[in-house]
């Protein structure tokens, strides 16, 4: 009976870090779609709310899919204005959202949702990126949540924690 209680309770304590981490995935998409929405009507990009909806909704693809949101404002600016100057403002919107979200946006997130320390949300994908390529940046967010969720829960049944006095 208690190794199924074991068995219950490492499935709540997993299941609700990768809860709070789609949270914080959903809450940056968010927070990403909003700075690219004011950023393209900064820019006078036509179809500006579209483009941050897609891009806000592509968020979720790591890697590729801030990439593919960018895809359609650079055409857009560059079919309406034909000149370089117009994309290359997109692309340069691009990576100010790129640095926003990497060293800001999403560790604070994480933080906040998932309690994940900011050094440790920038520093995971980096360390995993290198030991397992393409795939260890991918799965860095969501390992890292569940890692810190049983580290919380490892803290709050040990020796000093409050459930265990009598």
């Amino acid at each position: 009976m208690t190794s199924m209680m074991d068995f219950r309770d490492h499935l709540r304590t997993t299941g609700g870090a990768l809860k709070n981490w789609a949270v914080a995935q959903l809450q940056d998409s968010l927070a990403v779609g909003v700075v690219w929405l004011v950023g393209l009507y900064i820019l006078h990009v036509p179809l500006a709310p579209m483009w941050a909806v897609i891009a806000a909704v592509l968020q979720v693809v790591p890697h590729f899919g801030p990439i593919l949101g960018l895809l359609g404002p650079v055409l857009t600016a560059t079919i309406k204005w034909m000149d370089w100057e117009h994309p290359l403002g997109v692309f340069g919107l691009y990576a100010v959202i790129a640095l926003l979200d990497g060293l800001l946006l999403q560790p604070y997130i994480m933080r906040r949702t998932a309690k994940v320390p900011v050094w440790a949300s920038i520093l995971a994908p980096i360390v995993l990126g290198v030991i397992w390529p393409f795939w260890g940046v991918l799965a860095a967010p969501p390992l890292v949540a569940v890692l810190y969720a049983y580290r919380a829960r490892r803290k709050d049944s040990g020796p000093h924690s409050t459930q265990n006095r009598g």
